[in-house]
């Protein structure tokens, strides 16, 4: 693989990645509710379940799932529950504003593994995660030239800048933090992520 190549695969990979999607969302509540180092978790678990996606769609396991109809359609559907269920606690939590009971509890152990948890079920129960790979990765791989160490490279390029612009958005929320722990403000954050996440989920199911 040349570095006109990669190069155009990474131009490809960072307008994918500045889309808001789940993913975002998610990172974003939680790096509200619990700060820099719940936020962090959340990319941690995120990231986790990229690396595991982008592996299979390198080694040609991703197109397995995508062409077995029954197994994607349920990876589908649980992944449009959960997505619900995300929003639906979202708008719960907006609903109530009680956010001086949550301050307390943002770093405590149980929080911080739920991060991770969330994370990671939220990208690992997107299909579409393992569909966009399959459908990128392929444009860039060349029969007979490209080596499996170069398909796990497109795919881990992913994963690493989808981190780094997740990390980004939880510093800036470190950043502002005095600012968005404001009860009005966080009542309007949560209300924009759980509605954004019930769309997505809504999206997910029809599709």
């Amino acid at each position: 693989m040349t570095w006109h190549v990669y190069v155009s695969y990474l131009v490809v990979v960072v307008v994918v990645v500045l889309v808001p999607g789940p993913d975002t969302m998610v990172t974003l509540r939680h790096a509200m509710v619990g700060g820099a180092r719940r936020g962090a978790l959340a990319i941690l678990g995120i990231g986790t379940a990229s690396v595991l996606q982008g592996s299979a769609a390198a080694v040609g396991l991703g197109t397995l799932v995508v062409g077995s109809q029954p197994l994607f359609t349920a990876v589908r559907w649980i992944g449009a529950a959960y997505l619900c269920f995300l929003g639906v606690q979202a708008l719960r939590s907006a609903r109530r504003g009680d956010y001086h009971r949550l301050d307390g509890i943002g770093d405590r152990p149980g929080a911080r593994s739920r991060a991770y948890a969330e994370g990671f079920l939220c990208n690992i129960t997107n299909p579409k995660v393992l569909v966009m790979y399959l459908s990128v990765l392929p444009q860039f791989l060349q029969p007979g030239v490209t080596s499996t160490a170069d398909a796990l490279l497109l795919a881990y390029t992913v994963a690493g800048l989808g981190s780094a612009w997740l990390l980004a958005l939880t510093l800036f929320v470190h950043r502002t933090h005095g600012w968005l722990t404001r009860r009005r403000v966080r009542r309007a954050m949560d209300t924009v992520t759980g509605t954004a996440l019930l769309g997505f989920g809504a999206r997910l199911a029809v599709e």
